[in-house]
């Protein structure tokens, strides 16, 4: 199941009926690029009691191409950890 921004919009206005939808778009909007400009400066970004996001930086390393198998050099490349609440993980995997 995948979620569309607009989706998103659309819940939050019918669960705050006092917002308008310009200003939740405007809201959704800062709070995505503080996160992605948190994570560029290879900041923690935490959302309490829903999830967390950490830039790791995986070192540089002789890997293998399976089918030939010959060794190819991997350069070092940034990645993020994704680290979901115990909480929310419930809430996400419990059956209705």
């Amino acid at each position: 199941m995948s979620v569309v921004k607009s989706d998103l919009i659309k819940e939050l206005a019918d669960n705050y009926p006092n917002f308008k939808k310009v200003d939740l778009t405007k809201l959704f909007d800062i709070t995505i690029y503080e996160m992605i400009e948190s994570l560029k400066r290879e900041e923690r970004v935490e959302m309490r009691d829903v999830f967390s996001l950490e830039p790791r930086l995986q070192k540089p390393r002789i890997s293998r191409n399976p089918k030939t198998n010959e060794k190819v050099n991997t350069p070092e490349k940034k990645s993020i950890l994704f680290k979901m609440s115990k909480e929310w993980s419930k809430r996400v995997n419990e059956k209705k």
